[in-house]
């Protein structure tokens, strides 16, 4: 086959894998964000976002600060607590438990490194499936 002809195949991805990567990315993100806590620093991504220009009704892509909230929080015994999110959802991560107890702050960052590792792993996809489901839920009524 010569260049001119050569077929380009492209394979979807699995929803599975699909909802394996989003956790993954915003994953990422929370550690970014400790990261920068832990340095004093500040962590604000970008997305490019598409506007009209009002003068001229021009469209025009342009970069946005993009907002993360953190998902851990410092409890009643002074002990860091991570929940892990699906979009808006906290994954139950055993019966009845929604959150990890980290000890402090600076092992957050380590305990976050190994969920992304067990998400990408898929230890975590039926936990994942269970949130995806009762958010197309919401939208079936």
């Amino acid at each position: 086959m010569n260049q001119a002809t050569t077929i380009l195949t492209f394979t979807a991805a699995s929803p599975i894998v699909l909802r394996r990567n989003k956790l993954s990315k915003q994953l990422w993100e929370q550690i970014e964000l400790a990261r920068a806590s832990a340095e004093g620093k500040t962590f604000a991504p970008v997305r490019l976002r598409s506007v009209k220009d009002k003068l001229t009704g021009e469209r025009k892509t342009v970069e946005a600060a993009k907002r993360v909230k953190q998902w851990w929080f410092v409890a009643d015994n002074g002990r860091v607590c991570l929940q892990v999110r699906y979009g808006t959802r906290v994954l139950e991560l055993a019966k009845g438990k929604n959150s990890i107890e980290v000890g402090s702050g600076t092992e957050l960052l380590a305990v976050l490194e190994t969920v992304k590792k067990c998400v990408e792993n898929g230890e975590l996809d039926t936990q994942i499936e269970a949130a995806s489901a009762a958010v197309r839920e919401r939208f079936a009524h």
